[in-house]
């Protein structure tokens, strides 16, 4: 089971990552609502980026609210991505490729029983 919750929680760093890479004004609000997850979840997250040295934060220079939070990726976070990408995306294919295996044995089956 650990397995699988690692899985999950390396699909949404990777879609934190993402995001933030994309758009890294985002709040944290508004980053846990696009990942799926609380907002104290996000921020657990966020912080555990930063530390691990992913992100760095930055002041937010067009906002009006100084106290809001650009949150950049680093060096090592564009490789971290990267890395991620790559695992992410070799899973999707395996996922991708069984449920294709599961669709024809189904076709294969329905056919057969319309005789």
């Amino acid at each position: 089971m650990a397995g699988q919750r690692t899985k999950v929680q390396e699909d949404i760093r990777f879609r934190v990552l993402r995001l933030l890479e994309e758009n890294p004004e985002m709040s944290q609000r508004e980053l846990a609502d696009a990942v799926g997850v609380s907002t104290g979840s996000a921020n657990y997250l966020l912080k555990a980026l930063i530390e691990k040295g992913f992100l760095k934060l930055g002041n937010f220079k067009a906002a009006e609210d100084k106290r809001r939070y650009a949150y950049l990726l680093t060096p090592k976070g564009v490789a971290e991505k990267a890395a991620i990408t790559q695992r992410f995306l070799a899973r999707k294919m395996a996922e991708f490729e069984a449920l294709k295996a599961e669709i024809e044995a189904l076709e294969s089956e329905v056919n057969s029983n319309k005789i």
